[in-house]
């Protein structure tokens, strides 16, 4: 379960009411906090960090199948950053969601600042499934993916794991160990060694880059 380190939200006097100050959002990524709300339409930012943190380890990540038949024969585009705002609205629009408006508009002042990126996939000119998340340095912390068909998440998870590998990263960070992450390589891990792998993954450089292509 996460634990709220502090219910206070940090405040910048200068910054822009309606957001989470970007600089404020990075040095919680960098401590391994991350905001959430109530709703979508929850105007308060709560802050949480996870006892038992969730990752999966690059080398360990894997897909069925079924799904690389899918990557191998699906006549599906995939892109990086070009629907960033479509990807978070997409992760939003379910009953319950953690993801507020200030959330998404904090993110995409983050995504302009090259901190946030998303990954794409589209049947013709259809946003069917993405992924999103925030970066630093090495670190990449996923916030959420969904799907409009069948199957199109876990193929995006897939080329995020690709641009992830490609890129130089060392660290990708999916705060809960679940039953349907693991099916990817997810593992929980405690805190100690969760602040270990963090701060190897922030002394070093990578890049969140991709150009579109067909599978």
């Amino acid at each position: 379960m996460p634990e709220a380190p502090d219910n206070e939200e940090p405040h910048n006097s200068d910054g822009d009411p309606r957001i989470i100050p970007p600089e404020i959002l990075l040095q919680a990524y960098a401590q391994g906090i991350f905001p959430m709300a109530e709703s979508r339409n929850d105007p308060e930012i709560n802050w949480y960090s996870a006892r038992h943190r969730g990752i999966i380890p690059l080398e360990e990540f894997h897909v069925s199948k079924k799904v690389q038949r899918l990557i191998r024969k699906k006549p599906c585009r995939w892109t990086v950053n070009k629907d960033f705002r479509g990807v978070m609205e997409g992760c939003a629009d379910r009953e319950s969601t953690w993801i507020s408006d200030r959330i998404i508009a904090s993110f995409e002042a983050l995504h302009e600042l090259g901190h946030a990126h998303s990954v794409e996939i589209w049947q013709d000119d259809r946003l069917v499934a993405g992924v999103y998340g925030a970066s630093l340095r090495a670190a990449f912390f996923a916030e959420s993916m969904f799907q409009r068909v069948p199957e199109m998440g876990k193929v995006a998870l897939w080329h995020c794991h690709q641009v992830l590998v490609d890129g130089g990263f060392q660290l990708w960070d999916v705060q809960f160990h679940t039953p349907h992450l693991a099916r990817f390589g997810c593992r929980e891990i405690g805190t100690k060694e969760y602040k270990r792998l963090l701060a190897k993954a922030l002394r070093r450089n990578a890049a969140f880059a991709g150009t579109e292509g067909v599978f």
